[in-house]
């Protein structure tokens, strides 16, 4: 099982695609900036541009700050995530205005005297923040400028009166203007904020696809364990069986050809995973040491044929597969008779599927189980089906001049 699985990490939206967002909100918002004051035909374009960068790349790492903070939640619930981004977006929104307030104090200036030359007055911004305008002054009064002779201005007369035309926002008005250009950020980066719940979604539901797929491949291995491990005791058992007989009837010799006969068996077919798949020349090796082991009880009626194509010799099965058929030949077909028997274990392919048999020509079905699907076809049936699903099928049942039971699989070729 991965260590995803046993960490029960939560999900998470990979950084690099954080930032990739982030970046590409804010160059959007730069771009759209841009573009706008283009448009509506903006002055000092070329100061501006510098400036506006300034913002965008400190907009971007407020919002990368935001993140860190919102991804606290990451594994709460949709509500409580939503109300910390909105509570998260009004912070980092007045902070974007207040360096843009920064960023922008000196430019203001400028268009400001920028606008008083297009008007023919001369306007400037003090370092209150007071905008001021200088008109001048005909016998001591501040020309509004509607004078009817223009010839009453002297170049000699008295210096030009300032004006304050607008005061520097102090207090709650100067939040109220702080507030109008937050606004416009704390909605981007709601935007964001959406978008970044989005990621997060997608990549909750992915974890939850990997995690369904780690507990059903964790539940089919533990299913494919416990159908294998119920034949190991069955074997042992008839085996032990066996070899008691030989003892008690003074075939020594026979005895102990048994019991290196089954330590081969054992060293082989334990030497692999439990619930691995093996190549079809791996698993008739097997079957044939199993068979040696019965061939000193039955030395005159066991006689075996194994045909196994070079092309299917890679071909994958599981591991252990084939022995309950055996030991079903061997029960039904050798041990009711007193003649030779043979069985043969063989396979081929038909139609891109691997086909695996084991036939004998033994009594046929009247020796086979009563249903003819006893607990060893119900067990290799269990087996396939929790290893291939639907894909492969098992038949059993008597053919002309014996029984034969047929395994149908998908053509594997690689250990998976």
């Amino acid at each position: 099982m991965s260590a995803l699985l046993l960490n029960n990490a939560p999900a998470r939206v990979p950084a690099k695609t954080v930032v990739m967002s982030i970046v590409g909100l804010w160059l959007c918002y730069f771009l759209l900036t841009t573009a706008r004051g283009a448009l509506v035909g903006l002055d000092l374009q070329v100061e501006m541009l510098s400036r506006r960068a300034v913002v965008t790349l400190a907009g971007a790492v407020i919002t990368f700050i935001m993140w860190l903070v919102l991804r606290l939640v990451d594994a709460r619930p949709l509500w409580i995530k939503i109300v910390a981004a909105l509570l998260l977006a009004l912070p980092a929104s007045v902070l974007i205005a207040q360096v843009n307030e920064m960023v922008f104090w000196d430019i203001e200036g400028k268009v400001i005297e920028k606008i008083g030359e297009k008007q023919g007055v001369k306007l400037r911004r003090d370092e209150a923040g007071n905008v001021l305008v200088d008109v001048p002054s005909v016998n001591g009064s501040p020309l509004d400028g509607n004078v009817d002779d223009p010839g009453a201005l002297e170049d000699d007369g008295p210096p030009p009166k300032t004006l304050t035309l607008a005061k520097a926002p102090v207090g709650f008005e100067r939040w109220r203007q702080l507030t109008d250009i937050a606004l416009g950020r704390y909605f981007l980066l709601l935007a964001w904020a959406a978008l970044y719940l989005a990621l997060l979604a997608g990549a909750q539901a992915r974890l939850a696809e990997r995690r369904e797929g780690e507990f059903r491949r964790a539940a089919k291995a533990a299913e494919l364990r416990s159908l294998r491990y119920q034949v190991n005791p069955h074997f042992l058992f008839n085996t032990l069986n066996s070899l008691s007989a030989l003892v008690m009837t003074g075939k020594a010799a026979r005895a102990e050809e048994m019991i290196q006969n089954i330590s081969n068996f054992y060293r082989h077919s334990l030497a692999e995973d439990p619930t691995s798949d093996v190549s079809l020349a791996e698993e008739m090796e097997l079957q044939r040491h199993y068979l040696d082991i019965e061939a000193v009880r039955f030395p005159d009626r066991l006689r075996v044929i194994f045909d196994l194509p070079d092309d299917l010799v890679e071909a994958r099965v599981p591991g252990m597969i084939l022995q309950p058929l055996v030991e079903n030949s061997v029960k039904y077909a050798v041990a009711p008779v007193r003649r030779a028997v043979t069985i043969t274990i063989a396979a081929r392919e038909e139609f891109g599927r691997l086909v695996v048999s084991v036939s004998d020509d033994g009594p046929g079905a009247e020796a086979k189980a009563p249903n003819g699907f006893g607990i060893g076809l119900a067990n290799v049936r269990d087996r396939i089906e929790a290893r291939f699903g639907q894909d492969a099928m098992i038949t059993s049942g008597p053919v002309p001049g014996g029984y034969r039971t047929e395994l149908r699989l998908p053509m594997v070729k690689y250990a998976l």
